[in-house]
């Protein structure tokens, strides 16, 4: 039982962006206030970029950069360089969460004028649905 708990604390990172995973999950689907899905959807957004941030980075990995010469006369090894790909990458998921957070928060400034509520249930009663 001690190497199952030990593997499980050593992973705590994983457990942590589940949690907030299934918090966001949860506030998108259980929600029924447009304004707290879109925080949802954030949190969710968040979890998984950490999620992706944290395994692209190695325990006393070096930078990606390697000087060509002394690649060559002393080789590389792979498994101690960090590939910044999975970064650089999520730099982009921000850029594109806070452009559709922006976005959502100007459809729900205009959903709220036009029909005075951001409860999804109100709103479809007032479409007549």
């Amino acid at each position: 039982m001690e190497p199952l708990l030990s593997e499980i604390v050593a992973k705590y990172n994983y457990w942590i962006y589940v949690v907030l995973m299934m918090i966001g999950f949860y506030a998108m689907i259980g929600k029924r206030n447009l304004v707290k899905k879109l925080l949802g959807m954030n949190i969710f957004q968040t979890a998984i970029i950490l999620f992706y941030v944290s395994i692209g980075g190695k325990r006393g990995g070096g930078i990606p950069i390697v000087d060509k010469h002394a690649a060559m006369l002393h080789g590389v090894d792979a498994t101690t360089v960090v590939n910044p790909l999975p970064h650089v990458l999520m730099l982009t998921a921000i850029v594109v969460s806070v452009s559709v957070t922006g976005v959502a928060l100007a459809i729900l400034i205009r959903i709220y004028r036009k029909y005075d509520t951001l409860e999804e249930d109100e709103i479809l009663e007032k479409i007549g649905r």
